[in-house]
């Protein structure tokens, strides 16, 4: 599973072992034991991957042969394309612009897409 959290800085994308419903479950329960308030529903999630990273190719040969629907990749310019996925968003209220998003899209298809996203930030942000 790929947990993409965003918060004031950013974003952080990373790979999660574990399935989707236990990662909610254990973050309601967790919010339920200190009192917080929790908003959870589908949604969609973008971030930006650069076409230059070795492995790019990879990934667009495995979503088509794999029929991977709840990823699609959309030309942005030259450099990168808009990577948006399907899944669940959880944040602190229904309007809060900090939270994390969570989708699972399978093992091969997450480890190419962490794998170009550690490559994207690398490339785009040497302080990375």
């Amino acid at each position: 599973m790929l947990k993409l959290t965003y918060t004031e800085f950013g974003l952080h994308l990373e790979r999660v072992t574990g399935s989707l419903e236990m990662l909610v479950a254990d973050r309601v329960t967790l919010a339920l034991r200190v009192g917080q308030t929790l908003h959870v529903e589908p949604s969609r999630a973008a971030f930006l991957l650069s076409i230059d990273v070795p492995g790019f190719a990879e990934l667009e040969k495995m979503v088509r042969l794999e029929r991977v629907s709840t990823l699609s990749i959309a030309p942005v310019d030259d450099a990168f394309v808009e990577v948006s996925v399907q899944g669940s968003w959880i944040a602190s209220s229904v309007d809060a612009h900090s939270g994390m998003f969570v989708t699972a899209l399978g093992d091969r298809v997450e480890f190419f897409v962490y794998k170009l996203w550690q490559a994207t930030q690398l490339q785009v942000s040497p302080l990375v």
